[in-house]
């Protein structure tokens, strides 16, 4: 009989777990790449969001050497952004996207909280010229087909956190990578095990 209940009892954590990632998966999140993801997305942070039934996303420690002032010489306003432009994904790469912390109007998608992306050229470079440092600037995105992300996150790709704003307009993304998986990796993972057991202690 004890069995079987441990049995029921790990049955409906698997379930409470894999509901938990499909609930995560409606809103804005973080992706950190597991020490194990080799090729592209190798050491990367993505901020994802759902956009329909799909999901769409921007790596944010892939800094190029790029700015957009050596990219558009000829348009003035580009040389007064600091920041260098981001590789943010292999779909799109002929198009610039920013990612900014208010609703920019045209043709913007809301993220997160007060975070919109455009593409837009009209309004990227309205933002370019009123607001130049204001935006996170990236070349690319990243796409999932439906059920294509929840799939990776199932077979152990990444660790998945909260979105954060700070994190997506940090300056300083070198260490950004490590100090997420030092904060999710095998130290949360077995603090999260033992909540999961103390939990099915209660159960029984």
């Amino acid at each position: 009989m004890k069995k079987t209940k441990k049995n029921i009892l790990a049955v409906l954590l698997a379930l409470a777990a894999c509901a938990a990632h499909a609930e995560d998966l409606g809103k804005a999140q973080l992706l950190v790449a597991k020490p194990e993801l080799q090729g592209l997305y190798s050491r990367t942070t993505l901020l994802v969001a759902p956009l329909k039934d799909q999901h769409v996303g921007f790596i944010l420690n892939r800094a190029t050497e790029l700015t957009l002032g050596k990219l558009f010489p000829d348009h003035a306003p580009s040389a007064k952004v600091v920041d260098p432009i981001y590789f943010g994904g292999p779909e799109m790469l002929g198009a610039i996207f920013a990612v900014v912390r208010k609703d920019p109007g045209e043709a913007a998608v809301p993220l997160f909280e007060d975070i919109f992306v455009t593409a837009s050229a009209q309004a990227v470079d309205r933002i370019i010229e009123q607001t130049p440092n204001a935006a996170r600037y990236f070349v690319g995105f990243v796409g999932w087909r439906p059920g294509e992300l929840a799939k990776e996150i199932e077979a152990g790709y990444w660790y998945v956190t909260d979105a954060d704003a700070a994190l997506v307009f940090n300056r300083d993304t070198g260490a950004m990578w490590e100090d997420l998986v030092k904060r999710l990796g095998p130290a949360h993972e077995l603090r999260k095990d033992l909540r999961e057991i103390r939990f099915e202690e209660t159960l029984r």
